[in-house]
């Protein structure tokens, strides 16, 4: 009985125009890139291991992006899939790494939904040009139309190719002299999201390992700002809770904030500090092998 009028309860909606209408594709904005485009400051989380548990903490943790570590880890395109997919229904989108500007690295993660791709030691207008047209449809630019698992993590309104040319973004890294020295024609190359300084490798390519704020490594940081400034793009850089303050008053405002096995080093050594400093004797175990 009661199932009959259920039917009949629907019948009658359906016939009165009362039908629940069928949901429509959520208003998807890449967040990063229009903080970055209204002049705000963004801070990512960098993930070097493919534990889902700890990805998936930092990406509530408060960090705007995860800059998942395809260069300088043992992260796998699978790994970096799952770490993807998590992230929906959490604060920080995912951008990656890739090893190598090459079109077919950036294709691989775009299609498993990364919103961002982070290209290293692009020193010409070529490299530039070529890190925009993997990350661009024809005909703008050249990545293969084949975005299923990216299709489902953003289910864009109006389909998800042209979603994903006006929302992925490009970041190309500068960290070698002849990048600086071409960083005018770069900074110009249309498509470009974000010009990210490689501190680190940039110091050692200058003969200053380390020294992030030696005279050379200052000269640097001014010239890639004012190219930036000039072509409206955003400059970011590599840095640790104590040094974020000076690089937003250099220019800085796409951070690259510690990664999840720093954090989780710090966290460790401060739980023993505190320990002790409250009066508990312990020494550090020893290996035994």
């Amino acid at each position: 009985m009661k199932r009959h009028v259920l039917l009949l309860v629907l019948a009658a909606t359906a016939g009165l125009g009362m039908m629940p209408a069928q949901q429509s594709a959520p208003v998807l904005l890449n967040p990063v890139k229009k903080i970055l485009r209204d002049g705000g400051i963004v801070i990512g989380g960098t993930i070097q291991s493919s534990n889902p548990d700890t990805a998936a903490i930092m990406a509530n943790a408060g960090f705007d992006f995860l800059w998942i570590e395809g260069e300088h880890s043992p992260l796998t395109l699978e790994s970096t899939r799952n770490i993807v997919l998590l992230t929906q229904g959490r604060k920080a989108v995912p951008f990656t790494r890739v090893p190598v500007n090459e079109l077919w690295t950036a294709k691989r993660l775009l299609d498993i939904g990364s919103l961002g791709v982070i290209f290293p030691f692009t020193d010409s207008v070529e490299l530039a040009r070529q890190a925009v047209a993997a990350c661009k449809y024809p005909p703008v630019g050249r990545r293969g139309v084949g975005p299923g698992m990216a299709s489902m993590r953003w289910p864009a309104a109006g389909g998800y190719p042209k979603w994903a040319d006006d929302n992925v973004m490009v970041i190309v890294i500068v960290e070698r002299p002849v990048a600086i020295e071409h960083i005018e024609e770069i900074a110009a190359v249309p498509g470009i999201d974000v010009l990210f300084m490689g501190l680190n490798d940039l110091s050692y390519n200058y003969g200053v390992p380390g020294q992030l704020r030696a005279p050379v490594m200052k000269a640097a940081i001014e010239r890639v700002m004012s190219a930036a400034k000039k072509n409206n793009l955003a400059v970011g850089g590599p840095g640790g809770a104590s040094e974020i303050k000076g690089m937003i008053e250099e220019g800085f405002r796409f951070i690259q904030g510690p990664s999840d096995l720093s954090l989780l080093q710090t966290a460790a050594r401060g739980f023993f500090e505190g320990i002790r400093a409250g009066g508990v004797a312990h020494k550090d175990p020893v290996p035994i092998y």
